[in-house]
């Protein structure tokens, strides 16, 4: 028989990263609250922790504008391909 790996939410590894991070109890008693092994919520914990210095940081705006220029240039590129298949259509005869 074939198992598959159990997947849980964003908002549920937010959740139980951010209990972590209190520290009101300890990985253990965590893991047996929601049902997960300690090594991944230490992992999550240590995620979400990574993950705040980024917001703080800006690099997530930096991102995201170099991803809409990169979008833009694509665009871009896009339009033109299509007036050039369609010049070379007609030349073609087609």
């Amino acid at each position: 028989m074939k198992t598959t790996r159990k997947r849980y939410s964003a908002d549920f590894k937010a959740k139980v990263a951010l209990e972590a991070i209190r520290g009101d109890l300890t990985l253990a008693e965590l893991a047996a609250k929601h049902g997960v092994h300690h090594t991944m919520i230490a992992a999550w914990k240590r995620q979400a922790v990574d993950g705040m210095a980024t917001t703080f940081s800006g690099a997530g705006e930096a991102t995201k504008s170099t991803s809409e220029a990169e979008l833009e240039k694509l665009h871009a590129k896009i339009g033109q391909l299509v007036i050039e298949r369609d010049f070379l259509a007609k030349a073609s005869g087609r």
